[in-house]
């Protein structure tokens, strides 16, 4: 459910308050990406075969920091730098039968403070697994600023031994610059199917003027919530106990496995908590999925 910011344009520049934009500038954008996989003698190699985009939304040249029959490491990038009222994004990825892709993006993805008309933008992520392949997406954090309006659909297919590793990181308003969520509304979707059953469906609704935004029964005030998934693992009940153990114990965090999805959630106030945090987990869970250390893609570093 994240798109991906870079470079803001100049045309949709904020302002001091960092409230308005030019709101004649709303852009549909679409990229869909295909990744096949190619042996040469005992070597499997992952290849980006398919890169098409509408708009502005794009990617840099495949990486293979983990040597020419490893993961592919895949950068997106949004240009705009974030979706305003009128934006409409959809990304979609299918990944082949002994493909290895990762997905992540370079900066966090905005969404920011709707029109004087309350106009949404929309963002829809469809990724399709193929028996046999693997998936990775791990986009930095999304941050809604205040008054911000939209929908999120996030789609994960998967075929019979197909795997997954993700996460989506959420944090609303800008504490730091005290200016908080109390204006708005997100609406998200979640769904993961495999050969067409579902295994996790999930519909949230954000809104800071219902009772349930600051309940201790919902989101209990928190600014920051976040979900990393893992799906495919041999032994999700080895995988849950070494998280349980080796990660910070605290009582932010919670770990759960149920119809074949492993799932870590996060409920606080800390972004860097949460990165963090997420980033341990992959470093537990990666190998038990896919075989290899979690090698960290390089954009994370500058």
């Amino acid at each position: 459910m994240t798109v991906f910011s870079y470079m803001p344009l100049k045309q949709r520049a904020v302002v001091d308050s960092g409230h308005r934009f030019d709101s004649g500038r709303h852009w549909a954008a679409s990229l869909t990406l295909g990744f096949g996989a190619r042996t040469d003698g005992d070597t499997t190699i992952t290849s980006m075969i398919k890169a098409h985009h509408f708009g502005p939304l794009r990617v840099q040249r495949p990486f293979y920091p983990e040597g020419r029959d490893g993961c592919s490491h895949v950068y997106l990038l949004h240009p705009p730098g974030g979706l305003v009222s009128g934006d409409a994004l959809s990304v979609n990825v299918t990944v082949a039968t002994g493909a290895h892709a990762l997905l992540t993006t370079p900066s966090a993805n905005k969404l920011y403070k709707a029109d004087s008309n309350g106009v949404a933008w929309t963002q829809h992520t469809h990724l399709k697994v193929a028996d046999g392949a693997t998936l990775e997406w791990l986009p930095q954090e999304t941050l809604a600023f205040d008054g911000s309006r939209g929908e999120q659909t996030f789609i994960i297919e998967l075929e019979d031994n197909a795997k997954c590793l993700g996460w989506e990181i959420l944090g609303l308003g800008r504490p730091a610059s005290e200016l908080p969520f109390v204006s708005g509304q997100l609406e998200q979707r979640f769904q993961v199917t495999r050969n067409g059953r579902p295994l996790w469906l999930e519909r949230q609704s954000l809104d800071p003027c219902h009772r349930r935004f600051a309940g201790k029964w919902g989101q209990g005030g928190a600014t920051v919530h976040a979900t990393l998934w893992a799906v495919g693992l041999a032994d999700p009940a080895e995988a849950i106990a070494a998280i349980r153990a080796q990660l910070p114990a605290n009582c932010r965090w919670a770990a759960t496995y149920r119809r074949g999805v492993l799932l870590v959630r996060y409920l606080g106030h800390e972004r860097n908590e949460v990165w963090d945090l997420f980033q341990q987990a992959r470093v537990i869970l990666r190998p038990r999925l896919t075989g290899h250390e979690a090698t960290v893609p390089r954009i994370w570093l500058t």
